[in-house]
Parts: C-alpha cells; structure tokens; sequence
C-alpha cells in the first residue's frame, strides 16, 4: 500500500491524525460543554460553537499566507501544534463555574477556542502543503532517473492523498467516543451515572434556589434519583449541594477528555519534530521566462483560462451545496441528477460523515433548515438512492477500488 511514497508520508499523516483525534475529541462534547459548565442556553452555546466553527476555516487562510510569507512552513506548523495543546490545555483546567467567576471563566474559554482555531489554521494547510512538495520533489527525482521510472510513480500523488485522508478519518473515527467514555468514568467512580438534562436542571436550582417550585422542582428531584443522587427533599442546602457536586463531576470528566486532546497534540508534535528533516519546504515558485506568444495563442490560453475558472468556481458550488442538495432536494430528483451523472462521466462519487446521520430535530436553537431530513429520514433517503441505482445494474466500491481501476 506504501510502496513507491515519500517516505514522509506517513509520519506526515500520523502527525495529522494525532491532531485530528484531540480536534474531534474536544468536538463531540462542545456544545454540551458549555451548557453543563456555564449554564449557557442551547442557543447562546450553538452561536460559539459557530463562531468557532467558522475560525477554523477562516483561520487556515491566515495561517496559509503567514507561511508564504515567511517561508518557514516547519516553524509555522510546529507552532500551530503549540498553541492549540495550549487551548487545550487552558480548557482541561477543572474550575467550577460560579456567580462570581463566570465573568472571565467564559471569557478564558472562548479565548481557549481561538487558539485551537487558530494553531488549527497554523497547522493543517500547512501540513498538505508539505506533503504535495514531497510529490513534486518525488516525481522530479523519478523523472531524473528516466521515463521507467517516471511513470512508475505517476498517479501515486492522488493515492498518497487518500493515504492522507484516511489517518484523518480513523482519528476522526475514533475520537467521539473517547469524551463520553471518560466523562462516564468519572461519574461512575463517583456512584452516578450520566444525564443529559440533569445540568441544566441544577444550573436553574442555583440560580433560583427555593424559589424554583412546581414542576421544574418535580423534575429536578426525579433526575437527582435517576442519576444515583440522594437529597433531602425538603432542604435547599442539600439540594443545592447536590447540584454543585454533580456539577462538578461532571465537568471535571469532560475535563479528562480534553486532556486527552493535549495528549494527542502532543505526540502529533513529536512525530512532527522528530521527521522534520525528512519534509521538505514547500519552494516558493520562481519567475518564469515569459514566451512571445500570438494572438491567436493569447486568446486560446485567455479562454483555458476562463474555462478552469468556471469549473473551479462549479467545483466549490458542489461542495458548498452537496449537503445542502441531498437533504433538501426531492428524493425523487436527487436520485435523477445521480443516474444523470453516471450516464454523462461513468461514475458517481458520494462522500458522506457518520455525523450527517445524527438526528438533529430534538436540539432546540437549529434553524428547520438543518434539523429537516436528519437522522433516520437521511437514512431513508440514502437507501433510497442505493436501492434505485442497484435495481438499474450500478455497481458499488470504495473510493481505493475506483482509483486501482483507473489506466496507469
């Protein structure tokens, strides 16, 4: 499988997939997070995970043009790694939140968020950056040895990627279960199980001591025994009491996770420093001597020109609307869009994430936009689509068997 590589691929993807395991361990327990911690709203929590979601991206532009800018792409990369294990670290401090700290506890958590999204923008582009320079310096170096060899690796490039990816995608795999794994632990030592709804019942308690009554007083009780807990029913102190323990362990197990984030950004800054000698840099491009061309060759190389623009800008319309299209579209016409581009190119790529499948309907604060057709009808609608192309003779593989296919 690694035969004719860099040798630097793998070191390269086990770097990436260490960042992505502690990327997408802190992920799966965000928003719940600031919720059980703070007390924050569904919405107020949503609107920073969004916002953070958001630096992520925008933020790998700002790292991309630092390193162009300095050509240091190693220094930039080590430092991303750096100062997101500092994010995590700064997040894995189990301090309750009170009244009286919450003002700049929140605060030192979102500024936590910026520096994950921003070592996150120092790193990943980066990373991919270096790993097609050693492409470009294998094929070069394959090439000087003669056209045999030259062709040997011809192809390999888009494989190498897939490699890539797919580090990615086992530590994106495995990493959302680590949170809740540890977070029931701790819990589990301390004679209580987990609830989801639990929290923000004791955020409210606090918040209104006796004054909380009725039915939110009903539903607090019946959690508190759910979970393990024994009150006093009739005493605000050990109610209250209660609730600020179970607060606390609580968090403190969320707080476990993201430990386990700093582990894992530290080995991926390992492997990272430990084979920089064998990454290469990517090589800032140099000036081409500019040929004397026709008209007629100006204007043929204008209209290539324009033609890539439009598929790059067709291409990125995909991307950003293929979601969007498989959820939203009707069923029936997806599916005709999907024979459409079998008949035309031969074959149809589809790309999904085990997270697209969760059902969304029950979070309060999602627009209808994306909590519709989510969980089991995106089920439904998927096995719809591979019920209808299976009954038209279409044939189903991996994205490896499509690419070992192709003419070398």
């Amino acid at each position: 499988m690694f035969k004719d590589h860099p040798k630097g691929l793998i070191p390269a993807a086990l770097s990436n997939m260490g960042e992505r395991f502690g990327y997408y361990i802190m992920n799966a327990v965000l928003v719940l997070f600031l919720c059980s911690k703070f007390g924050l709203s569904d919405e107020a929590s949503a609107i920073i995970y969004s916002v953070f979601y958001c630096g992520i991206y925008v933020l790998s532009l700002v790292g991309g043009i630092i390193a162009d800018r300095t050509q240091n792409y190693k220094a930039v990369i080590r430092s991303g790694l750096i100062i997101m294990a500092t994010g995590y670290i700064i997040l894995s401090i189990p301090i309750l939140s009170t009244q009286g700290n919450i003002g700049w506890l929140l605060p030192l958590t979102c500024f936590a968020l910026l520096l994950i999204a921003f070592g996150n923008g120092l790193f990943k582009g980066n990373l991919q950056a270096i790993v097609g320079q050693m492409y470009d310096n294998f094929e070069a170096e394959a090439l000087a040895q003669g056209p045999e060899a030259y062709r040997r690796v011809q192809g390999k490039r888009d494989s190498g990627f897939q490699i890539f990816y797919v580090f990615i995608n086992v530590g994106g795999l495995i990493a959302p279960f680590v949170a809740p794994l540890l977070r029931e632990w701790w819990l589990n030592t301390h004679g209580l199980i987990y609830n989801a709804a639990l929290p923000a019942a004791c955020h409210q308690y606090i918040l209104e001591g006796a004054s909380m009554v009725g039915d939110p007083m009903n539903n607090l009780l019946g959690l508190i025994g759910k979970v393990g807990g024994t009150v006093d029913a009739n005493s605000p102190d050990s109610i209250r009491a209660f609730c600020e323990s179970y607060l606390d362990i609580f968090n403190t197990g969320i707080h476990y996770s993201f430990i386990a984030s700093v582990a894992a950004m530290l080995i991926s800054l390992i492997i990272f420093m430990v084979n920089q000698k064998i990454f290469p840099v990517p090589a800032k491009k140099e000036k081409q001597v500019v040929e004397d061309y026709t008209p007629e060759e100006r204007a043929e190389m204008a209209g290539e020109i324009k033609r890539r623009m439009y598929a790059l800008f067709a291409v990125l319309g995909i991307v950003i609307f293929f979601w969007l299209s498989f959820h939203h579209l009707p069923p029936a016409l997806y599916r005709r869009l999907a024979r459409l581009t079998l008949r035309h190119d031969g074959y149809l790529l589809l790309y999904f994430h085990p997270w697209e499948f969760m059902p969304l309907q029950g979070i309060s604060g999602l627009p209808r936009l994306v909590t519709r057709n989510s969980g089991t009808a995106a089920v439904e609608r998927l096995d719809q689509l591979i019920d209808d192309l299976s009954r038209r003779g279409s044939g189903f593989g991996t994205f490896t068997e499509f690419v070992d296919s192709l003419p070398k």
